[in-house]
């Protein structure tokens, strides 16, 4: 049997996405992520974490013979605050949008479940910890916790109202664009970063717990509500899971303790969702689920979405290593990834060609690393000037701009030292170009923050003084 039934269907519990669902036909998968739903058996009050938006059919419907609808509070008073409507229903309680009388202001009322804490004492402790920790938090990406109360009985949260849907909501249409994508990881790897600076982990970040704000700003919620999953046919006291299973860190399943590393793996799984519409492991069981995800390699995320970066693709991988050692130790050092990558957002295809469209360039032809550009300058002559990115960490990559002056001649040495120091754009260095060692004059750029208006400054400046020292030096017209 199902948990409960109603008119509309039965609802079911997933193991994997940590979520109640009503469904209309008695089917064995669960209808977001495939895995076996339960069917039978006693539901713990603390299977699913908070719902915070009653998102049409995945909150289930609830039955008529529920001894606990707190509902009947729509239109009631407590303390000071006015229940105006019922928002949701999780596994800590009940949440309503209600008003504050002697403030003014509307705000979220979140009810501890009277029955939950019957059943279990320990959940007050639970409930009023992710009320200091959430309290200890203001930030823009952080849902703001004001204040902690008990009225009649019932224990009570008062956080901030956030129009809007939550980014799970989001993303029952598909995947979002790779730019909208990188921009709320970013916002919610802001927030995480404010959480861990207090030495606050999440436990169970996820697109259900993250809201977004009606112009488009992520804001993490439910601080310090991850439950407890027991895998099957194991002992609930002894081998015990927390968070949600398909947002967990690999490192989770083998009992090693939650920390900042483990946000950011939950972090990159939102990400991934977000770029591909789809989780990058899902399994039947939650056995099954946990071999795939500690033994199986991330799938190559451009080959389903080609427009992903290569730079985006490998902060995903980062984000998402199976060694806790190898990803960003905490949020702050993930916001800063993210935010060396959203600076490349911008293609460079689109930036070179803003630079460089108004003239005085006569050819523009795409390479392997870049671009080759041709520049048309006085008497005739013109120059060849390179664009090309580096190969170094995505945090730390750099644009190159640079162009030959000469081949390298040893009796020119004197001569290009002390044209380097009169040099006011750039500098003129020894690389090698077609296997010979040339003079260049070249320019480097953070990737992350490079214009368009610095690309053409440079390419315009760097070909006048490449033109200038190859004349100086050589006397001729060959780069």
């Amino acid at each position: 049997m199902a948990e409960e039934t109603n008119e509309t269907g039965s609802v079911v519990y997933c193991p994997g996405c940590n979520m109640r669902f009503l469904i209309e036909s008695m089917h064995e998968l669960c209808p977001r992520c495939g895995m076996s739903v339960v069917w039978d058996g006693e539901f713990s009050e603390n299977d699913p974490t908070q719902l915070w938006r009653r998102e049409e059919t995945e909150t289930p419907t609830l039955a008529e013979h529920d001894e606990e609808d707190l509902r009947y509070l729509v239109g009631q008073t407590l303390g000071v605050y006015r229940c105006e409507g019922f928002l949701g229903r999780g596994g800590m309680g009940w949440v309503f949008e209600a008003f504050h009388a002697d403030l003014h202001r509307r705000c979220a009322l979140k009810l501890m479940s009277p029955r939950l804490f019957v059943k279990d004492r320990e959940s007050l402790a639970r409930f009023m910890n992710e009320a200091r920790a959430a309290a200890a938090l203001v930030h823009p990406n952080v849902v703001t916790t004001h204040a902690l109360g008990e009225h009649d009985g019932l224990h009570f949260l008062e956080m901030e109202l956030v129009r809007g849907q939550s980014l799970q909501h989001a993303l029952r249409s598909g995947r979002l664009t790779p730019l909208r994508s990188g921009a709320i990881a970013l916002g919610i790897a802001s927030g995480l970063a404010a959480a861990h600076r207090e030495h606050i982990l999440h436990r169970d970040l996820k697109p259900d717990n993250v809201l977004m704000t009606l112009r488009g700003i992520p804001k993490i919620g439910d601080f310090g509500l991850a439950k407890r999953v027991v895998r099957a046919g194991r002992s609930p006291s002894t081998d015990t899971l927390v968070g949600t299973p398909h947002y967990m860190a690999p490192e989770l399943f083998s009992g090693i303790p939650a920390s900042p590393a483990s946000d950011v793996y939950a972090l990159g799984i939102c990400l991934f969702r977000m770029l591909t519409g789809r989780l990058p492991f899902t399994a039947s069981s939650l056995d099954e689920l946990i071999a795939t995800v500690t033994q199986k390699p991330l799938p190559d995320i451009r080959r389903e979405v080609s427009e992903v970066s290569l730079e985006m693709a490998e902060c995903v991988n980062l984000l998402l290593s199976k060694s806790p050692d190898n990803r960003p130790r905490d949020g702050i050092e993930a916001f800063q990834l993210l935010q060396s990558i959203l600076g490349q957002a911008r293609d460079l295809e689109s930036m070179v060609q803003e630079a460089l469209d108004d003239g005085g360039v006569t050819a523009r032809v795409r390479t392997a690393k870049g671009y080759e550009v041709t520049v048309r300058l006085p008497d005739g002559r013109q120059q060849r000037v390179y664009i090309e990115t580096s190969d170094h960490a995505a945090t730390d990559r750099l644009l190159l701009i640079f162009t030959n002056c000469c081949p390298a001649d040893p009796n020119y040495y004197e001569e290009a030292l002390r044209l380097n120091a009169k040099v006011s754009h750039g500098a003129l260095a020894i690389r090698n170009f077609r296997g010979e060692p040339h003079f260049v004059m070249v320019d480097t750029y953070p990737r992350a923050t490079v214009d368009a208006e610095e690309i053409r400054r440079s390419v315009f400046e760097l070909a006048m003084q490449a033109d200038a020292v190859e004349q100086l030096l050589s006397d001729e017209d060959a780069h």
